[in-house]
């Protein structure tokens, strides 16, 4: 049989993290309060004197302070000096929005979106989030926005979206400037814009947005909106890195082992590669095993190489696919199996793999692991040679020589 091959390049991560708005974003912002006996409850919650403040706070609620109100919803939705109980911190933040708090009306909002505490209501949330929008709550206008965006309780619409991630952005809030990033990145709801997305993408980076920081590597290392320079894409790529995105760990492992944008180090790209593959990024996964499979680090491991194919493998990963039959069909890291290497294999050739549809090809032609069949070697041939794999051209050559190729 023909030199099998090995997939040797892994594939960088060039893709970008899309429309992230985390929840945890709704920072729990206390409005300021107007009375001596609000000031008191006030101080006790900032010394996290909550028993205090419960007294208090429950006191001046009751006698409708709504600055008190919200601050008693935030105490049991978050279970401060008291146990969490979200039904009563809806009913505090109700209290409280009603009378026009508006980070009451963004934890109300928050509340229907998740069905946390209320009967899950999208349109709920839609109005409760408007509400604190208007009043200029800027994590309100980035939720409102992901709502617009995903036609989430509203009618779907791009361009109203980008209009409050807009408002949202113009206030510093992280998430929405990645937002509004990725709506210019891809003319969604505004022209498309590469200067500007990497403008905001850099802005919510700048924050400490994760997604941004990444996506802001990407722009740097494609010269997008940019100008190209892998050292500056490093850089973005390892604070992500350094957050945990797998993306981010698993394009620094790429840089170090091709040596772009850092010193090549191959022990530095394994590093890199295993903390994304253990959070299941399959490129990393590969990556990983093409490590253990060739020795790039440590003495060949064909027993690790197997086990980080298999799980990029399972995940759809084509090159882990292709390598994952290779070891099948060898006998490396695995016992020897005809039949499951043409299960691998046959899952890369139908996603365009050259040298696995010449693979099956050439099993097919020999009767190994499947029944002889030289139609069906012809038709694996032609894929493969369609994509110029120069081994299935020879193989179609010589059977045309022979005068034995099938019609197609």
């Amino acid at each position: 049989m023909s030199s099998i091959g090995v997939a040797r390049a892994p594939l960088s991560s060039a893709r970008t993290l899309t429309f992230v708005i985390s929840i945890a974003a709704f920072s729990i912002l206390m409005p300021a309060t107007a009375c001596a006996d609000a000031s008191t409850a006030s101080f006790a919650f900032a010394a996290k004197n909550y028993a205090k403040a419960l007294v208090e706070l429950k006191a001046l609620a009751d006698q409708g302070d709504a600055n008190s109100q919200y601050r008693l919803g935030v105490m049991y939705f978050q279970g401060l000096g008291v146990l969490v109980d979200e039904p009563l911190a809806a009913k505090w933040f109700e209290k409280a929005a009603e009378q026009g708090v508006s980070e009451a009306q963004a934890m109300l909002g928050l509340m229907y979106s998740e069905g946390r505490g209320v009967v899950q209501n999208q349109t709920q949330a839609a109005a409760w989030y408007r509400k604190s929008a208007e009043l200029g709550n800027a994590a309100a206008q980035a939720a409102l926005g992901n709502l617009y965006l995903n036609g989430t309780g509203v009618d779907q619409d791009d361009t109203v979206a980008a209009e409050w991630y807009q408002k949202a952005a113009n206030q510093g809030f992280g998430g929405a400037q990645f937002n509004l990033g990725n709506m210019y990145l891809h003319g969604k709801g505004v022209p498309k814009d590469d200067e500007q997305a990497a403008n905001w993408y850099r802005k919510a980076a700048e924050q400490g947005n994760a997604a941004a920081q990444f996506n802001l590597g990407n722009m740097f290392f494609q010269g997008t909106g940019v100008p190209h320079d892998e050292a500056q894409a490093s850089a973005w790529y390892r604070k992500a890195a350094d957050q945990g995105v797998a993306e981010a760990q698993f394009t620094l492992g790429f840089m170090y082992a091709s040596g772009r944008g850092e010193p090549q180090n191959q022990i530095q790209a394994a590093a890199w590669y295993l903390k994304a593959a253990e959070q299941g990024n399959p490129a990393a996964q590969f990556s990983l095993g093409l490590m253990y499979d060739l020795g790039t680090t440590t003495p060949r491991n064909d027993s690790q190489a197997v086990q980080w194919y298999r799980k990029a493998a399972e995940q759809n990963n084509i090159q882990a696919q292709f390598n994952l039959g290779n070891m099948y069909f060898s006998g490396r890291g695995v016992m020897q199996d005809d039949v499951k290497a043409i299960e691998w294999w046959r899952k890369a050739a139908e996603q365009g793999v050259p040298q696995a549809q010449f693979n099956l090809g050439v099993m097919y032609s020999a009767g190994r692991g499947v029944p002889m069949d030289s139609g069906s070697a012809v038709h694996w041939w032609r894929k493969a040679s369609s994509q110029g794999n120069s081994d299935a051209k020879r193989m179609l050559d010589e059977l045309a020589q022979k005068g034995q190729m099938q019609k197609k």
